[in-house]
């Protein structure tokens, strides 16, 4: 049995598995709030599993081994520094639901700024679902051939199809519940891999410890950034924010919490894949070089361990499209689990699409973070009342122009005050966080001036 016949069975056979296993969702509840057959909510440990495997996506970690590869321990920290905003989210979202007595984040937005806001939000949190599909089911792709081969395109349609299939049996009650497997999973590959790298260089865990420059140009450049965006990001990925809202506030925040080192550490861990291919001087994707060098047995653990968190980013993607759609934006009235499966099926092939351009996969989480920063005034002073409807889209607008602009290219030069490889990418971000908070309050202070007057 070749290797390539070993990865379609196990693709075929995780999916199958977690569609045995996924419960049916009978009611809105378990559909949409994951919500058990008696009706109570996710604990810790299932509340944290869920949120890090979420995010741990098979396009994370293969961005982390990348990064690894380019700037070696650097890199790996620098995008392990997103992991933070589970702790800016967790904070957040706990304060709104205790003092504010909002019950999603949408409820908050139509309460404080309006119809027009929740629209232009879901946008972007749509952008950032549809984002999410073809960034993960690329890199499941990666392993079974070249991109525009038929293997390639082949295991990435059943791939998807049976992500869906469960999900669409359990809503994000079965998303939760895969969660949780996928998270053990993940570790123990994840031990499995660094067991077969670590004695393979001579220096042994210093190699890696030591590996690259803390440099702007080498690396920390992308840290910044990433640091940057956790006071804005997190809040138009609905995959983490749906989460806040289902358990009770003390239980959530503690998973948001704990979810923050894990899912640090993880990245951090998995970079390592990245820094062995630098020492050995290997090129390319460096998940899948890696593995081609290891043999035949580290090749399968390897495609596994994209399996397991493509697949957790993916059904929790669905899970949170269906929600968007039916309950936050009202397609439904009232919500239906019927509705919520019709909005996933369509999802997924809308998500599916855009594999056929090859985009890159890093510009899924760089380009996306910088059109959202105007959501960090908007988040972090949200007990600012007097903010209104200008506010938010002031705020909102400049962010998404200037992520447009970063994305087609069009940053002028001048604007661009580091060097180095995302030099571009840093200074764009500080400019446009600047302009944010800035014409957040220039509403309020106007209207202040104004009344001043009279």
């Amino acid at each position: 049995m070749t290797v390539l016949n070993w990865q379609w069975l196990l693709v075929a056979l995780s999916g199958l598995i977690f569609l045995l296993l996924s419960p049916v969702a009978r009611n809105t509840q378990a559909f949409f709030s994951a919500a058990s057959a008696r009706g109570s909510q996710p604990g810790v440990f299932m509340l944290t599993s869920s949120l890090v495997i979420s995010w741990i996506f098979a396009k994370s970690i293969t961005n982390a081994a990348n990064l690894g590869l380019s700037f070696g321990l650097v890199g790996g920290v620098a995008y392990a520094v997103y992991y933070l905003s589970f702790i800016v989210a967790g904070i957040v979202i706990h304060q709104m639901r205790i003092r504010g007595g909002f019950t999603s984040i949408h409820h908050f937005l139509a309460t404080r700024f309006g119809h027009g806001a929740v629209v232009v939000f879901s946008l972007l949190v749509g952008f950032r679902l549809y984002n999410e599909v073809w960034s993960n089911t690329m890199v499941i792709g990666s392993y079974f051939g070249a991109a525009g081969s038929a293997n390639y395109y082949g295991s990435i349609l059943l791939f998807t199809g049976l992500t869906l299939a469960y999900t669409l049996k359990g809503g994000l009650r079965s998303s939760m519940l895969t969660d949780v497997i996928q998270m053990v999973l993940f570790g123990l590959l994840l031990f499995v891999v660094l067991g077969l790298i670590l004695p393979k260089t001579g220096g042994g865990i210093s190699t890696y410890l030591h590996s690259g420059e803390w440099t702007m140009a080498t690396g920390l450049n992308l840290a910044v950034v990433a640091f940057i965006q956790i006071f804005s990001y997190p809040f138009h990925d609905s995959v983490m924010t749906d989460r806040g809202f289902i358990s009770d506030p003390k239980v959530t925040l503690r998973s948001f919490l704990w979810a923050a080192p894990i899912g640090f550490v993880c990245i951090v861990l998995f970079s390592f894949v990245g820094i062995y291919a630098q020492a050995v001087g290997l090129e390319g994707q460096a998940p899948v070089e890696v593995s081609k060098v290891l043999g035949v047995g580290a090749m399968l653990v390897m495609n596994f361990i994209m399996i397991t968190s493509a697949g957790s980013t993916l059904d929790s993607a669905f899970s949170s499209a269906a929600k968007l759609v039916v309950k936050d934006l009202g397609a439904s009235r009232p919500p239906t689990v019927l509705r919520g499966r019709i909005v996933m099926a369509l999802f997924a092939v809308a998500g599916t699409l855009p594999i056929f351009a090859n985009p890159e996969i890093l510009s899924a989480t760089t380009v996306s973070g910088t059109m959202v920063l105007g959501l960090a005034p908007v988040f972090l002073l949200w007990r600012w009342q007097a903010a209104g409807a200008w506010s938010f889209h002031l705020a909102v607008g400049v962010g998404v122009v200037l992520g447009l602009l970063l994305a087609l290219g069009l940053v002028p030069a001048s604007w661009v005050f580091f060097s180095g490889k995302y030099g571009d990418l840093l200074s764009v971000n500080i400019i446009g966080t600047v302009l944010c908070f800035v014409l957040f309050a220039i509403p309020l202070i106007i209207k202040k001036s104004f009344n001043a007057k009279e």
